[in-house]
Parts: C-alpha cells; sequence; structure tokens
C-alpha cells in the first residue's frame, strides 16, 4: 500500500480527499502541526506528497523547496489560485504536477496512479545505467556524472532525459513525452512539459550537458550525441 502524504489544511476537503483515496487502497496521512510540516514529512517517509500552496505559518512552496532538498519523492500541489506563475514555480521548485481546484478527482487519481507507475515501476529495468555524452546515467539513483561532478535529478527529470536518450539524435514529439510523462495528455497544458524540460536543461548546465538537450520548434525535443574527436 501507497503512503500518500496530503498537506491540506481545508479540514472539509481533507476529509474528502482522504476518503476517496483511501477507497484506492492508498494510505493517507495528515499533518497534526503545520509548522513542523518537514519533520512530519521525515517521519512519515511518504511515496507521495500532495500539497497545497496557501497554507498556515508557511506556505506551499516553503515545504515544497525544503522537502525537495532533502528528497525526491513525487510532489503534486493543489491550489485555487490560479495564475500561471503559480504553475512556473512549483515546477521549478521541483513538483511533478500541479492540479486547480475546483478539480475532479477522477483527474487527481490518474495523476496519482501515472506518476506512482512512473516512479516505482520503471526502475524495475535491467538496464539502469548509460552512457551519453562522455557522462554515465544511474537511472536507479538519479545521477549523472561526468568529469564536471555529479548532480542528482528529480523523478521527471531522469524519466525525460531516459526518454529522449533512448531516441538521442532523433526528435521526440511533445505529444510522446507527455503521453509518457502523464498517462493521458488530456489532463497536462503544454506548459508543464516546457517547464519541466527547461529545468533539466538548467540541472544538466551544471555539468555542461545543457546545450545537447535542443528544441525543435513546433516538434519536439532531441537528446543531441557528443560528437568524437
Amino acid at each position: 500500500m501507497f503512503k500518500l502524504m496530503l498537506i491540506e489544511d481545508d479540514a472539509t476537503l481533507f476529509n474528502e480527499i482522504k476518503d476517496r483515496l483511501t477507497g484506492w487502497s492508498y494510505d493517507v496521512y495528515g499533518i497534526t502541526d503545520f509548522s513542523k510540516v518537514f519533520q512530519e514529512f521525515t517521519d512519515i517517509k511518504p511515496d507521495l506528497v500532495i500539497i497545497d500552496i496557501q497554507l498556515p505559518k508557511f506556505d506551499g512552496f516553503h515545504w515544497c523547496r525544503l522537502i525537495r532538498s532533502h528528497s525526491n519523492v513525487p510532489i503534486i500541489f493543489l491550489s485555487s489560485r490560479d495564475h500561471p506563475t503559480d504553475m512556473v514555480m512549483s515546477m521549478q521548485l521541483g513538483a511533478d504536477d500541479f492540479i486547480q481546484k475546483p478539480f475532479h478527482f477522477d483527474v487527481l487519481i490518474a495523476k496519482i496512479q501515472a506518476i506512482l507507475r512512473r516512479v516505482y515501476n520503471y526502475n524495475t529495468e535491467q538496464i539502469t545505467l548509460k552512457t551519453w555524452c562522455n557522462a554515465t546515467i544511474d537511472y536507479e539513483k538519479n545521477l549523472v556524472t561526468n568529469d564536471v561532478g555529479t548532480i542528482e535529478l528529480t523523478k521527471n527529470e531522469i524519466f525525460i532525459l531516459k526518454l529522449l536518450i533512448e531516441q538521442k539524435n532523433k526528435i521526440v514529439s511533445r505529444e510522446e513525452l507527455i503521453k509518457s510523462l502523464w498517462d493521458d495528455q488530456r489532463f497536462v497544458s503544454d506548459n508543464t512539459l516546457t517547464v519541466n524540460v527547461n529545468r533539466l536543461r538548467k540541472r544538466l548546465d551544471e555539468l555542461g550537458l545543457g546545450s545537447y538537450i535542443q528544441t525543435k520548434v513546433g516538434q519536439g525535443y532531441i537528446a543531441m550525441e557528443e560528437t568524437a574527436v
């Protein structure tokens, strides 16, 4: 049974979501002290976090930043705020998805199922190490290493990189990436993918590899293989 941590201060909404998720055989935990969210997170060790933006004490961005600095656990934001910068900020902080309130429960469960399948199932593949552009990609540990150093990617970032590397030097369409990442592209905004790819590039830039992920306008993205000198 997967453990889900629901960080929501609206008691009515919390109980409604908890009841629905429990019916899907998820073990749902709430927050008892909103000034100690991270402490409760470390105690519970959830498999996925669902978090609101507007919370007592500190907002959801604060807790997402703190959780992400210590863990790659999948994070989904729920928010009644509809400003595009909220979604962009969420993705830049390392969230895996963003759902605006009010939402249909089928959308939430579809996103949860897709993320859990991707995060906890794809690592069972036999091939866990891959070499690309003189860097070693460790799919199991979400690490990219070259002579410059090592970076740890989020689940979304390593999955996007994996999809692109598997078809290196070939254009992978935006539609294919969205479908592979979130299963049902009807529930995903096109900007969500853009933010995730840009975040991946920014991380790869730390190793001098960001330029090898190229955008093909109107088509998709391509992972270029470094040409041997």
